[in-house]
């Protein structure tokens, strides 16, 4: 038996969370409610791996519209059965910890939240000059006063 055999390997993270890699840094985010031309949602991601490769952790500080603060952290993993990154937010906004899920593909992003009255899905990706750009938009029969539509954008900092 070679040592290869009897030393225990530890596990290794899934290839498919490579397609992340992308948005990894900071990054200069701005936005607006839709039907608004004022430029009023405003504040920075970071996307980062966790040691282990196993989960990216992003970090956001938002001005939402002067409405209210956002800071949050959130954890996003993959989940081999279904292909998607599963996701959990932890948000000065909530008490408990928001589940999300995440398609990528090619620099495309799709986010979806269903959860209680949060009911949204973001549609996104990169730009050619490096950017990101797109927008969430309330699920069909969702309380737009809850999940107001708006686009947003960012830029490496």
């Amino acid at each position: 038996m070679s040592e290869d055999e009897t030393t225990p390997q530890p596990p290794r993270p899934h290839p498919a969370l490579k397609q992340l890699d992308f948005l990894v840094g900071k990054w200069s985010m701005k936005g607006h409610l839709l039907g608004s031309d004022q430029e009023n949602i405003i504040g920075r991601t970071e996307y980062e791996w966790m040691p282990g490769g196993f989960f990216m952790r992003q970090r956001v500080k938002m001005d939402f519209a002067g409405l209210f603060q956002i800071d949050s952290e959130e954890l996003i993993g993959y989940d081999p059965e279904t292909g998607k990154f599963p996701s959990q937010v932890y948000s000065n906004l909530a008490p408990e910890p928001l589940p999300y899920e995440w398609e990528v593909h090619d620099g495309s992003v799709t986010i979806t939240v269903s959860h209680g009255p949060l009911d949204a899905t973001f549609k996104g990706g990169l730009q050619d000059d490096g950017s990101f750009a797109g927008g969430w938009r309330p699920n069909p029969g969702a309380d737009e006063s809850i999940n107001p539509p708006y686009d947003i954008g960012g830029a490496r900092m």
